[in-house]
């Protein structure tokens, strides 16, 4: 789509996508068959400071407190930036191999400190994981309000990737700004902040989609409130919104539940149990992941996130899934229910706390918006 603008005193000006964008963002689960996709970038990372009650309620999850307030934030070794720029491109490179359309985010400089009338923050994050901030459904963009402050700026990099798509005929919104005031962290019994119910806020990542159902998980990085927010703009359309509470208390969902195709769910047994799972998923079929192969932390000596992160897997189609090359015992259960594998390799995943679902965010795939999974 072109706009031409021929205000009075401003002279002609067109308005065109900014970036190669040639059909409007459409995804609306997480298994059918892709066709664009985002995969971010490591450029740039930086980790938030200790001080910043707001970062610890999606890192560091397996840390007690005397453990976080001992480490170390801002800018990861070099090394660590390089290979993950070549592993994030290797797995770029193989996608588009398979007909798939890659955006990448664009430059930000996330080592900026900065302010907002409530609180300062010594610099921002990464992007890394596009997963973790954007939900698409249907044909909707939605940026979701983390509850992480130097997280406040991160879609930057990806505003002109969604303007494109806005242009093509996306829907591109955004959840109620967060204020993220000192009021939205409580302490819990073991010392650490917990996510407290004073306004919406979620990250995209607590949510998994099926069709016309969604999976929300309630914890530290989704509260009640952002459920219900979610719930009164996808209700009125037709959507449903499970909460999935009392599975796991820490940050994201989908290294506790992927939805792997129509019938088929792959499920972490140390969080989820056949009392706790899912209602709308107890009918269908169940891959409990086996255990992790330890991969270790990296160069950092640190680790974001724990050693599940290996089943945080990419869905290309229903039948081809990109894993963690380490995780044999888990590519053997996937191959023997049908889905080949491209084992890849992330090497500093969880110093960076991102697997192949959270380091990508897949913008159109072959779905029908508003599919029913479970009628």
């Amino acid at each position: 789509m072109t706009i031409t603008n021929n205000h009075p005193g401003f002279g002609t000006a067109t308005l065109e996508p900014p970036v190669d964008v040639r059909r409007r963002a459409c995804s609306a689960d997480e298994f059918s068959p892709l066709r664009e996709i985002v995969v971010g970038r490591a450029a740039g990372a930086v980790i938030p400071q200790a001080s910043d009650p707001s970062a610890w309620l999606t890192l560091y999850s397996h840390l007690d407190a005397g453990q976080v307030a001992a480490v170390d934030g801002g800018a990861l070794p070099q090394q660590v930036i390089e290979e993950s720029e070549e592993d994030l491109e290797t797995l770029a490179e193989t996608l588009r191999g398979l007909g798939v359309v890659v955006h990448r985010p664009s430059g930000v400089d996330h080592a900026a400190p900065f302010s907002t009338p409530h609180w300062d923050s010594a610099s921002g994050m990464y992007s890394y994981c596009p997963r973790d901030l954007t939900l698409i459904v249907g044909e909707t963009i939605i940026e979701t309000p983390s509850p992480v402050r130097a997280r406040y700026h991160e879609l930057d990099g990806l505003r002109e990737l969604f303007r494109g798509y806005l242009l093509a005929g996306s829907a591109w919104i955004s959840a109620p700004k967060p204020q993220l005031r000192d009021s939205l962290y409580g302490v819990g019994r073991d010392g650490l902040p917990v996510l407290t119910e004073d306004e919406p806020a979620f990250e995209a990542a607590n949510v998994l989609r099926c069709g016309r159902d969604l999976f929300y998980q309630v914890s530290t990085s989704g509260n009640e409130f952002g459920r219900i927010w979610l719930e009164s703009l996808l209700g009125p359309q037709g959507y449903r919104v499970h909460p999935v509470r009392d599975v796991y208390p820490h940050t994201h969902l989908d290294s506790t539940i992927s939805l792997l195709r129509p019938g088929l769910v792959l499920l972490n047994p140390s969080r989820v149990t056949e009392d706790n799972i899912p209602g709308p998923l107890r009918d269908w079929d169940r891959i409990w992941c086996p255990e992790m192969r330890e991969t270790g932390v990296s160069a950092t000596g640190q680790s974001l996130s724990s050693p599940w992160l290996g089943m945080n897997l990419l869905m290309v189609n229903p039948e081809l899934a990109v894993v963690d090359s380490a995780q044999h015992e888990l590519i053997a259960q996937l191959e023997r229910h049908g889905i080949s594998v491209l084992p890849h390799t992330l090497r500093h995943d969880r110093a960076l706390g991102g697997g192949f679902h959270c380091v990508t965010l897949d913008t159109v795939r072959d779905a029908p918006a508003g599919a029913d999974y479970f009628g």
